[in-house]
């Protein structure tokens, strides 16, 4: 696609409501049901092929903190260093937190960067920048301005047909919404928001809403197949115009979907071997991030899986945690939540790591590990009932990011900070830099240009640049 291509958003103008879009049946968050979302991507078929490549995201929701991860300053003042100790891991020079051995077993396989930075400190703000790649219009809040980058890989490879959604987000039960994590699609329009899947994928009553075919819904479906005709005229009673004109057509490839092979078997998790499933772990963090790599591998070009809450599935939270990674001495001690939190993280996201090398995935499958932010350098304290808490705040003048896969060059550490983990020492880069990479990866040529709602031509990443050391 040439850099100056202008790509014109279809954008629905009609006066259609979000509880007559519910009638029909929706995709959980979106308002949107399957059988609108497929009368709007054909309505602009693209042609065209695009390289063999996907994305996993793994979003730290609330912002990990570097240096009880990945940036350790063992030589730092007391208040700065905390009480955790780094340990060597199998590439020379290369140590992570004492609470991470399995990643000290496969450090050759993946890369650290340790001096992304940027300037929003607010949730909202950290979200919409690093979730973009561009500045948000407001320092707070989490509805974007410009569109998330899986709502741009969805546009710019909607015409790519696997027989289920090709950008998906998993999260946990009731974390689901479009803007929880900043991934909304702003002038791209509706038909662009990801594919959202939440719950727990360990839990013998999940279910994929509208996509995968249990015993209830096949008793129901018949009479869905009657509400979708039913609401047929009223469609064209509300849409004088003629946009649904073809709707009969895309219900039907609406059902299609529901009853899809390639949707039941992407979702199926029994189809793996147990002894892998136990490697994951078998709860929510373990089995999203195994069905994330088999999405991947049926063709979806960009899985996020939101890593919140660890402890569910019957993982017991420590007396003094927290349900996300935002370790405030108010909200727990991070200490005592880290010694709940890390072994789970370490676990899930090292069985990922080695299944996608196993299964000869790596120079497909680029994986990357972020939150919004990193934490306070000084450890701050609050006293309250549960005693003394020790924790760090918001910090984005520095946070570490682990990238793994991609055919890129790895065992190795990108950037430093300083002997304090305040700000980038050497190689300073920021999220921009970071969606290069990706966009390198997927074959999406940064430079193109979408018109935004006033019409202004937009760049698909007004800044960044490939990071030169992983390719």
């Amino acid at each position: 696609m040439s850099s100056k291509t202008i790509i014109h958003p279809n954008v629905c103008a009609g006066p259609i409501s979000r509880r007559w879009f519910l009638k029909m049946g929706t995709l959980g968050v979106t308002g949107l049901s399957l059988g609108d979302v497929l009368r709007l991507q054909a309505a602009q078929k693209k042609t065209g092929g695009a390289p063999d490549t996907a994305v996993i995201y793994i979003w730290l929701g609330g912002g990990p903190p570097h240096m009880e991860t990945y940036d350790m300053k063992p030589n730092a003042p007391e208040e700065y260093r905390g009480l955790f100790r780094p340990i060597r891991t199998n590439v020379p020079g290369i140590e992570v937190c004492e609470h991470l051995p399995l990643h000290a077993k496969c450090a050759d396989k993946f890369t650290l960067i340790r001096s992304i930075a940027h300037t929003f400190s607010d949730h909202g703000g950290g979200s919409k920048h690093v979730m973009t790649g561009r500045r948000p219009a407001t320092p707070t809040g989490s509805v974007n301005d410009a569109p998330s980058v899986p709502s741009i890989v969805s546009r710019m490879r909607e015409h790519i047909d696997i027989g289920l959604p090709n950008v998906i987000t998993s999260s946990d039960g009731g974390r689901g919404q479009v803007d929880t994590y900043a991934l909304g699609s702003a002038y791209l329009g509706p038909k662009y928001i990801p594919f959202a899947v939440d719950g727990d994928p360990s839990s013998p009553k999940f279910e994929i809403k509208n996509v995968s075919l249990n015993s209830e819904l096949a008793g129901r479906l018949e009479d869905r197949v009657r509400l979708l005709k039913s609401v047929d005229q009223m469609r064209r009673d509300i849409d004088a115009s003629g946009m649904m004109a073809s709707m009969d057509h895309f219900n039907q490839q609406a059902i299609s979907l529901m009853t899809s092979p390639q949707a039941r078997d992407a979702f199926d998790l029994s189809k793996e071997p147990e002894k892998l499933r136990e490697r994951y772990g078998r709860h929510s963090w373990g089995q999203r991030a195994l069905m994330a790599r088999r999405l991947v591998e049926a063709g979806c070009s960009f899985v996020t899986v939101a890593w919140e809450n660890p402890f569910v599935s019957g993982v017991e939270q420590p007396k003094n945690g927290y349900y996300n990674w935002d370790s405030h001495a108010t909200n727990c001690d991070l200490w005592d939540d880290a010694r709940g939190r890390l072994p789970i993280y370490d676990k899930a996201l090292t069985a990922l790591i080695e299944d996608l090398h196993d299964r000869g995935l790596t120079k497909k499958v680029l994986l990357v590990v972020t939150g919004e932010f990193g934490r306070s350098p000084r450890v701050s304290k609050s006293d309250g009932p549960k005693g003394r808490r020790n924790g760090r705040e918001h910090w984005p003048g520095a946070m570490s990011v682990l990238v793994a896969g991609g055919g890129m060059q790895h065992g190795q550490v990108v950037g430093s900070t300083n002997d304090k983990g305040e700000h980038p020492h050497d190689r300073p880069l920021t999220p921009p830099d970071l969606w290069a990479t990706v966009y390198r990866h997927l074959g999406i040529d940064k430079n193109s240009t979408i018109d935004d709602h006033a019409g202004r031509p937009q760049h698909l990443l007004p800044s960044g640049e490939p990071i030169r050391e992983l390719i």
